[in-house]
């Protein structure tokens, strides 16, 4: 977001925590400095505590410093910094935006810490959304999804951009399949996001088990990090199912590994509960890949009218009818992943979300 608006003569900021997940700090940088990137600054603080991220030296560099922008773009909810940063800019005066990234929706206020939750948002977080001059979501689900709340202020939509360049020219499959040679004389599904409960893995795995032995020429690729007891658990379904040497678990993958991950692949799939955006899905549709995924991941939905994205339900026999579909047939594949490719360079650039970013701070300035 920074990189894309400084192509429109926005001067971006952005301060955060040293937080670098499960429990540890960012390494290699100065805190408490602001740090020249290219076309923005960066300014980080240390967290105090894992839990709720908190950072005193952060709130405080807030309360010194917020009035000198014009806007604040806040992006989390349920984070000490989000409180400490829309308590900073309304003493201060100055608009802020929210960015929910999807934690107000139903599954993830349902299934993540609910009391705490609930708890948190009725005294803390639903009050610093009130106050806010707008809430920017990437989805229309998502939006919809919060109208439960009946926030009076400014509501946009405005999906997430990538760098699309990538893209353009993946390497061979080869470079994935010299690192997994099992992978080399296979027609291969691809699931690349962080392996998590709401990512519907255990769906995929079953789904999987139902086509795999009247077709032995398929191979599920796995591609993502997670929590060890979380994908130990994942293989001991596999092996229960009897399609554990079916199943290359890939781990993170980045760089040329990454974009070769897609060369290698048939089709792509996102099989969540829950996604309120989907960036993994957006990367396999630059790609070009036909893309199946289920009906709650947001940028799916927003793809219907395009016919960029089959859908399928959350259910391991639908999400292996739907595989049967696409593998049986060639036109439909190619279809899917012309229209996904397109779609993605037309709505889904960095330029597109840069300008409608701009758009929605000189709304919210001129109110």
């Amino acid at each position: 977001m920074a990189n894309a608006l400084s192509a429109f003569d926005v001067q971006v900021t952005a301060a955060a925590t040293d937080d670098d997940g499960c429990g540890k700090h960012l390494p290699s940088i100065t805190l408490g400095k602001i740090t020249r990137q290219e076309g923005y600054e960066t300014i980080y603080f240390r967290k105090q505590t894992e839990f709720y991220k908190c950072s005193l030296p952060l709130r405080s560099w807030l309360r010194a410093h917020v009035s000198e922008f014009d806007a604040v773009h806040i992006h989390a909810v349920f984070s000490f910094a989000s409180l400490a940063a829309g308590r900073a800019a309304a003493s201060a005066g100055v608009p802020y935006i929210v960015r929910p990234l999807g934690v107000l929706n139903r599954w993830g206020m349902e299934n993540r810490r609910k009391f705490v939750k609930a708890l948190s948002f009725h005294f803390f977080d639903l009050p610093m959304l009130r106050k806010a001059a707008a809430m920017h979501y990437t989805s229309r689900m998502e939006m919809e999804d919060a109208a439960r709340f009946g926030l009076k202020n400014l509501q946009r939509v405005i999906p997430i951009g990538m760098d699309l360049t990538p893209f353009d020219a993946l390497p061979p499959r080869e470079v994935f399949s010299a690192r997994f040679p099992e992978t080399s004389n296979t027609r291969n599904i691809l699931f690349l996001s962080r392996i998590d409960e709401k990512k519907g893995i255990d769906l995929l795995i079953d789904a999987f088990a139902r086509i795999a032995p009247h077709r032995p020429d398929i191979h599920l690729l796995i591609c993502g990090g997670g929590h060890p007891p979380l994908i130990e658990k994942l293989q001991a379904q596999a092996i229960s199912r009897g399609i554990a040497t079916r199943i290359t678990w890939a781990g993170q993958v980045t760089g040329e590994l990454r974009l070769a991950a897609f060369s290698a692949a048939e089709l792509f799939v996102l099989p969540s509960h829950s996604e309120n955006f989907g960036i993994a899905l957006l990367e396999a549709m630059a790609a070009g890949l036909p893309c199946l995924s289920t009906d709650e991941v947001a940028l799916a939905a927003d793809t219907v009218k395009d016919k960029a994205v089959l859908l399928t339900a959350r259910e391991p026999a639908a999400i292996a009818a739907k595989f049967e579909e696409l593998l049986d047939s060639p036109e439909q594949r190619h279809l899917l992943g012309q229209s996904a490719r397109i779609l993605a360079r037309c709505d889904y650039s960095l330029p597109a979300m840069g300008k409608a970013l701009q758009n929605l701070y000189r709304e919210v300035l001129k109110n």
